[in-house]
Formats: structure tokens, sequence, C-alpha cells
């Protein structure tokens, strides 16, 4: 990612109203898009007319009905983002980096469970329909209506099918946590955000050979206003691997003075790592 990209993803992060999508398309940017063919709008451009057109597809399905249910409005953008458009997941996609590249799954029709969400999310949006995030675990899914009142929950990944209660509370347990009612709240888009670069870190993380990209995907996240501290032990290790040794053991003392206050055992090993960073420089 460009300086400008990185300071662009920055600013939109910390804005009033962070725009989900546009934060994911400027992921883009540290794999293949290059500002220099023509600046970040050029780039963003074949994106932005992808989701028009999944925009003005969904909007045609939406014509003739007159205040659709949430399981009306489900079955409408499944028939139209799912059916006309093929957007959905399918066999392979956990193995590619591409699934959590937004500007990728709007180019191939698909993507992880999360990544088909958000472009569910965007579209729906745009025709003001009632429709966000649901975290469950180990598999995003949407959920339409009032979070409130009335709604149902939608797979986007496999189709856009209606959840019941059960297939929700099966999908949660196999996450390794019971259903309750947070985790059915919307999910606000930087926790989308974070957990799409979560996604990509450990994609690379089991893939020694994609430090880089575990790295790049570690700075996103720090750019978030809100994320794990443990994030810059990862940074400071991983720009060790990446053969930035005195950058790294300065990070990693930094990070060891703020576990001085709460943790000192790990503090000092913490350290003890760094020294061994600036020993491989010999």
């Amino acid at each position: 990612m460009t300086e400008d990209s990185r300071e662009r993803f920055a600013a939109e992060a910390r804005g009033e109203t962070p725009d989900l999508a546009l934060l994911c398309l400027l992921m883009g940017f540290e794999t293949d898009l290059d500002p220099a063919d023509g600046g970040i709008e050029a780039c963003l451009a074949p994106a932005r007319r992808a989701l028009d057109r999944l925009g003005a597809l969904t909007a045609t399905a939406f014509r003739a009905v007159d205040q659709p249910s949430p399981a009306e409005t489900a079955a409408l953008l499944a028939g139209a983002l799912a059916g006309s458009a093929d957007l959905r997941g399918g066999p392979g996609v956990y193995k590619r980096l591409e699934s959590s590249l937004l500007h990728q799954v709007l180019r191939r029709g698909r993507g992880l469970p999360i990544t088909v969400s958000i472009v569910w999310i965007t579209v729906a949006r745009t025709l003001d329909l009632p429709v966000y995030g649901v975290a469950l675990p180990g598999h995003f899914v949407v959920g339409i209506g009032d979070p409130d009142g009335e709604y149902v929950l939608a797979d986007p990944f496999h189709g856009g099918r209606v959840l019941t209660r059960e297939e929700a509370e099966e999908i949660a347990e196999e996450g390794g946590y019971p259903l309750d009612e947070a985790l059915l709240r919307p999910a606000e888009p930087l926790d989308i955000v974070l957990r799409v670069l979560g996604n990509i870190r450990a994609w690379a993380a089991a893939r020694p050979e994609h430090a880089r990209t575990q790295l790049w995907a570690t700075e996103l996240s720090l750019l978030l206003p809100r994320h794990p501290a443990q994030l810059r032990l990862e940074r400071a290790e991983l720009l060790v691997k990446t053969g930035s040794f005195l950058a790294g053991a300065a990070e990693m003392d930094a990070y060891a003075e703020i576990l001085d206050a709460f943790d000192p055992e790990s503090a000092k090993r913490v350290r003890q790592e760094a020294r061994a960073a600036r020993y491989r420089l010999n």
C-alpha cells in the first residue's frame, strides 16, 4: 500500500461514519492495485462500477414490491445477488487470499462469508434496505429487518438462505460459543474490517512464505481506532521475520514498556526477543 492509500485508509477509519466498502477496497493497494496506474480513484473505479451494477440489479428486483417483510427482503436479495449475479461462496475460497479482498470478490463472484456479506450490506444500504452484519463465531451472516424487532438471519455465502434459530445456534456452538443476544447485534463497520484483516492475518500465518502479507494486515489493523494491543507485538515479530531486525527490536522494547505495569515476566521475555533480534545483525 502506498503512503497515500494508507493515509486514506487511516482517515476513513477515523471518520465519523466509516465507509465499510471503501475500507475493504483500500486493502487492494497492498496486493494488485497500483495508484501509479491513474490514482486511487481510478483504481477503485471498476469495483465501484461493479457495486453500482449489483445495486441496479437489486433495485429492479424490488421495483414491484411495496414494504417487503424481512423474509421477503431476504428472498429478493438472494434472487438478485446470489441468483442473477451468482455471488456466493464456493470450493477452495478459504485457501485464497483473493477471497478476503473485496475488489477481487466483486471481480470473481466468490468470497468468504464476511466479504460476500459486505457486498450484501453495501448494496442494501444504497437502496435503504435494513441489512446489517452479524458476526457469528466462525461464520459471518447478515441480519435483515429491525434488530430490536422483526428480523431474519440470512447466509450470503450459501446463496442467501434464511437461517433458523437452531441453525444459528449450531454455527455459534461450532465456533465455540453459545448463541446469545449480544452475538446477534449489528456488527460495527470497524469491527467488520478488523475481522477481515484478522482472516488475512490467519491465512498468511499458516503460510510462512506470506509473512509480508501478514505484516501489512497487522499494520492496517493498527491504523484502526480500536484494536488488540497484542498486535503491536505481532508487528514487531513480523518485522524481525521479514529482515527488519532493528525496527522489530525497537517495537518489542516499546511493547515491553507497556507490559511492565501489569505483566513484568512477559515484559522480560519480550526484551529477550528484542536482544535476540539485534544479535541477528552480527
